[in-house]
């Protein structure tokens, strides 16, 4: 039987002696090509975390112990050692577990992650609670993936280091630099020797008990030590005892330096470096690749994909470039989601006007603002889920001055496997509520890059939002036409039913339509609203149905009735869009019909609204 099979949680790790947990970790690893080789997901930076997870879980008593673990993708190994091995095989699928932690999955989820930069402040949390409440446990932030670069992350840091009696360790996974082989074996030996009690007795002079000359020469030694090896003082300077860089592939450097670290007082600050893909020479050669997978042959790799329908990504990217190539005063601007949102070619063909700005939402935000006033034309793209952590800057900063500033809104509605954290089921509500703003929803590729021309030549803050994955088809013309702002257009002409619907929405809302016989109108505009189509659809038709991949509460649907009752308008109208809950991961498509909004179940909903012998409504086929 392998090491793996016998280890249904961390309990049982912990019973093995030392000399297994490398067999084990090789184990692991191979269990984790195998399985994300069979179901997509995450591969790269799970292959790079499999000893520090082991090492955690054998030197800490989980769950009593808390373990956050930000930027969530890098916890396969994590759900695989607590409980979830044999569920591997439906991860990310609908029913199946999720591809991040999630506190209803298990106890030893302990904070739900997907979004960056979060750890250090739940894990603070969880040390003062347990201070509070007079428990003695750990509570571990996980945090990496360059989730150092957002605030978030340094304001918990300033907020914990003045907190001298909690247990709290941040382990810094760095995978980005490399440690040196000829220092290797110094820098493992001095992170221990920095991490036992003498150094702590050392640098505590009123109750060391060590001869002033030693004390002196000790805290020397450790300063020009820790200075050969890593400038540690910024963290030293929040308050924190930092320890490392330490390989974090060595279990015979992390286990013995994370059993000292569980003995010392007060928060610690642990730098591990990893390798993303490591054990996988391919995902080690290419981690972006490799970064989030579909299914692949590990013996083979990732193949180029077949050519099909092109994303609305890489509409995105190449309206970028063409328009970058008219206009010199564009600026491409990402929070570290180059590949992400289409900008890999406009950052090899103008690195000048290229600006990824890390994992700082709002950073990216205001820095679009402080090139707009200076006459630039900033583009920030950005996922809709993500843009949520900017919106104090969206409004202060770009929207009250009236900053000529464009927002490309990738992943817009649901997103399929990364389930509800990253899905953009909101702005539609958030952002048409905004001053100034002008949103746009796209309902085919071309119409998608028009809106982006059309938002860039608009004065003043504008955003398009698309939906994740590739269009219907549509050909996509190579000039860079706008289309008038807050003008919607019809698409069928019926009886009876108006289909008012929006951005992704168009295409399903056509098909029903067609079996209904109902007139459908592409509306483009959520603000400002086409309020005269509405108004002549409203005298032309009985009843109206609005359509829309976003939550109902709040948006294109409730833009069409404020405009109603603003006009003094009374028609019966239903709104369909995504519930008031939160959507779980799964096939796309089938998350759509789930909730009603392809083609069938869009008829269907109007069949059960306005079907009840209504003279004027017309259904095809029936």
């Amino acid at each position: 039987m392998k090491l793996l099979d016998t280890i249904n949680e961390p309990a049982e790790l912990r019973k093995l002696p030392r000399a297994q947990l490398t067999p084990l970790a090789h184990e692991l690893r191979s269990f984790l090509l195998d399985s994300v080789s069979k179901t997509g997901g995450h591969l790269s930076s799970n292959l790079g975390t499999v000893e520090l997870t082991i090492a955690l879980h054998y030197v800490f008593n989980t769950p009593h112990d808390r373990i956050v673990w930000d930027v969530g993708h890098q916890t396969y190994s994590h759900k695989i050692l607590t409980g979830r091995r044999d569920q591997m095989h439906t991860l990310r699928q609908f029913g199946g577990i999720s591809g991040f932690p999630r506190r209803i999955e298990s106890e030893y989820d302990t904070f739900g992650t997907a979004h960056s930069s979060t750890s250090i402040s739940a894990a603070l949390g969880m040390a003062q609670a347990a201070k509070i409440k007079g428990e003695h446990r750990h509570a571990i932030a996980v945090i990496g993936d360059g989730s150092m670069t957002a605030g978030m992350a340094f304001e918990a840091l300033n907020n914990a280091g003045v907190q001298e009696d909690i247990n709290l360790l941040v382990v810094l996974n760095d995978n980005d630099m490399s440690i040196s082989p000829p220092v290797g074996a110094l820098n493992r030996y001095l992170a221990r020797l920095m991490s036992g009690q003498f150094y702590a007795a050392a640098k505590n002079v009123g109750k060391s008990v060590l001869p002033g000359p030693v004390l002196e020469l000790a805290k020397r030694f450790e300063e020009h030590a820790k200075g050969m090896v890593v400038p540690a003082t910024m963290f030293e300077e929040f308050g924190f005892n930092y320890i490392g860089p330490i390989d974090g592939h060595d279990l015979e450097s992390l286990i013995p330096t994370l059993e000292n670290i569980k003995k010392l007082k007060g928060p610690q600050f642990l730098h591990v470096v990893t390798k993303k893909g490591q054990g996988y020479k391919l995902a080690e050669a290419e981690p972006i690749l490799y970064h989030g997978t579909g299914k692949f042959n590990p013996n083979e790799g990732i193949k180029p994909a077949a050519a099909g329908k092109i994303t609305y990504t890489e509409v995105f990217g190449n309206w970028l470039c063409d328009m970058a190539a008219a206009d010199k005063r564009l600026v491409g601007i990402t929070p570290a989601m180059r590949e992400g949102s289409g900008m890999v070619k406009f950052d090899q063909q103008y690195p000048d006007r290229y600006f990824d700005v890390g994992i700082a939402e709002q950073h990216s935000v205001t820095f679009g603002a402080g090139l707009a006033t200076e006459g630039l034309k900033p583009v920030v793209a950005i996922y809709s889920t993500f843009l949520q952590r900017a919106y104090d800057q969206l409004i202060h900063d770009v929207a009250l001055q009236n900053l000529d500033v464009t927002f490309a809104l990738d992943r817009a509605g649901l997103v399929g496997a990364d389930g509800a954290t990253h899905a953009g089921n909101y702005d539609l509500s958030y952002l048409r509520c905004i001053p100034n703003m002008v949103v746009m929803a796209a309902s085919d590729e071309n119409e998608c890059r028009q809106m982006l021309t059309t938002a860039y030549r608009y004065e003043g803050p504008a955003a398009v939002r698309y939906p994740r994955g590739a269009g219907i088809g549509a050909e996509i013309q190579k000039e860079l036409t706008s289309i008038e702002i807050g003008k919607g257009e019809i698409k069928r002409e019926g009886k009876g039913i108006a289909i008012l619907a929006f951005g992704s929405m168009v295409a399903p809302s056509v098909a029903a339509g067609t079996e209904l016989g109902a007139t459908v109108a592409n509306m483009r505009f959520v603000k400002p609203l086409d309020v005269e189509l509405v108004k002549r659809l409203a005298a032309d038709h009985d009843y109206l149905v609005t359509v829309e991949e976003g939550c109902v509460m709040g948006g294109a649907g409730a833009a069409v009735a404020e405009a109603l009752a603003a006009e003094g308008i009374v028609k019966p109208i239903m709104m369909l869009g995504l519930p008031d809950k939160f959507i779980d991961h799964g096939d796309p498509a089938a998350l759509l019909a789930g909730v009603g909004l392809d083609a069938k179940g869009i008829a269907a909903s109007i069949r059960q609204r306005f079907a009840g012998g209504e003279p004027r409504l017309v259904v095809n086929n029936t």
